[in-house]
């Protein structure tokens, strides 16, 4: 699992002209799953896909994040499909679905997005290629490259607004408030709003 925290932190940086576009309803709604839902919400479409209980750490080094991953069972794909996300605050910032398609399974998603979303260039660097949307403050961003007769495809949603507000206070160099006399959490599982079991976790 990659480290969340310097993610998100470029995603920040790539993402921050989207939560300045003006806010309109514009979900990237994909296989149940959309840009800042929240923990309960992408809990209840992971049960859906057959995969489980989705699986959460807390950060130790910013409690307001939570990292997750669940391995997913689609009916339009042959093989498994990963899921991984970073929650602030119990609300969806960047969630990623990657897996390995058929070429007629990607035909049909790569489809299904433009006739949904508008078709959209796609841009190309070495062997990947990457599609892009942005509307409202979201992105949603396919990439895919051709691997031993299959391609290895990402998804990935992104709430702009979720990651601004989660840069704010690290951009006014504001820390997050303690209150008086409580310790920090140990290692005991904590339960977010969303109602998903978080577990601290020690490294990024």
């Amino acid at each position: 699992m990659r480290p969340f925290l310097p993610l998100l932190s470029a995603l920040v940086l790539t993402t921050a002209p989207l939560a300045a576009q003006a806010a309109q309803s514009a979900a990237f709604d994909v296989y149940g799953f959309r840009p800042g839902a929240t923990l309960r919400e992408v809990s209840s479409a992971v049960r859906e896909l057959d995969g489980g209980a989705l699986r959460c750490d807390r950060s130790r080094v910013d409690a307001r994040v939570a990292e997750c991953r669940a391995t997913l069972s689609m009916t339009d794909v042959s093989g498994p499909v990963e899921l991984w996300m970073s929650a602030i605050d119990s609300v969806t910032g960047v969630l990623t679905l990657a897996g390995n398609f058929a070429p007629d399974e990607f035909d049909a998603l790569k489809t299904g997005l433009e006739r949904r979303f508008g078709k959209v260039n796609a841009q190309v660097q070495g062997p990947q290629w990457m599609m892009q949307w942005v509307k409202s403050g979201r992105m949603m961003r396919l990439t895919w490259r051709a691997q031993q007769g299959v391609k290895s495809t990402s998804l990935s949603l992104v709430d702009g607004h979720v990651l601004d507000r989660w840069q704010a206070p690290r951009r006014t160099g504001t820390p997050a408030s303690t209150p008086k006399g409580k310790k920090s959490p140990s290692k005991a599982p904590v339960t977010p709003a969303g109602g998903v079991e978080v577990e601290q976790k020690g490294g990024d």
